[in-house]
């Protein structure tokens, strides 16, 4: 097969335990645009791109990440144009946030969000 029937990510599902906490967190502290928020689920969009996270109240304990050896290892990657900024944001919000690691020309950070997902960010 040539080419692939997927065009792009459309949205990613987000387990959190309070929906409106959670949903105003990532407006409030990653300055995600909220589409819509109801009993059943909040869209947000990230800039003007396509992709969309959709938070998923829940009661169980799960997550959006996994584990490797015990390890948390994210599913969810973010870019940002202003690493040190955005980490300084993060920390000055009291967000638990890894320190910047550099591989390279790469640097990235871990963070985590109130329901304690945890994703990474990179440039």
């Amino acid at each position: 097969m040539s080419t692939s029937f997927i065009e792009q990510v459309h949205y990613n599902r987000i387990p959190v335990k309070d929906l409106e906490l959670s949903a105003n967190w990532y407006r409030d502290i990653l300055g995600l645009q909220l589409l819509s928020l109801n009993e059943e689920l909040a869209i947000l969009k990230i800039n003007e791109g396509p992709s969309l996270l959709i938070l998923v109240p829940t009661r169980d304990e799960t997550y959006a990440h996994f584990t490797i050896d015990q390890e948390q290892a994210f599913s969810i990657a973010f870019t940002s144009p202003d690493i040190p900024g955005f980490h300084q944001h993060l920390t000055d919000h009291q967000v638990k946030v890894d320190n910047i690691q550099h591989d390279e020309d790469h640097a990235y950070f871990h963070f985590h969000d109130p329901d304690g997902n945890k994703f990474q960010v990179h440039w």
